[in-house]
């Protein structure tokens, strides 16, 4: 059984993290840790403008998806800078990874991919 977190403050830092409670979280998409997930575009250290743009588009659209409500459920797995793994659930039972790469704001992920945004 899947852990759920409850946060006083929940925001997006980009398109792929979100804060709760003053914790930086990395939301995956349908998959299992360290298998699949989700990458959106940076908004700091991006390679290109074009990188930049759509980062902030990314953070704007997954602050719309927290302020509808989501339901995050803890994998017990961090990623390399410590950051829980989380599913982020939006009421329709969909994932927030899925529906960012639906809107075109972030890509599929698997181990060893470099996505290239500025292309």
């Amino acid at each position: 059984m899947k852990a759920l977190l409850i946060c006083a403050s929940l925001t997006a830092v980009d398109g792929d993290t979100v804060k709760c409670d003053g914790v930086n979280l990395r939301p995956m998409g349908d998959g299992a840790p360290y298998v699949s997930g989700f990458d959106a575009p940076e908004i700091r250290g991006e390679k290109c403008p074009q990188e930049e743009r759509l980062g902030l588009a990314a953070k704007a659209r997954m602050t719309g998806y927290l302020r509808a409500g989501v339901q995050i459920e803890d994998s017990g797995v961090e990623d390399r800078y410590g950051r829980p793994l989380v599913v982020l659930r939006l009421s329709d039972g969909s994932t927030v990874g899925r529906r960012m790469i639906e809107d075109g704001l972030a890509k599929t992920w698997e181990p060893g991919a470099r996505i290239d945004w500025c292309s």
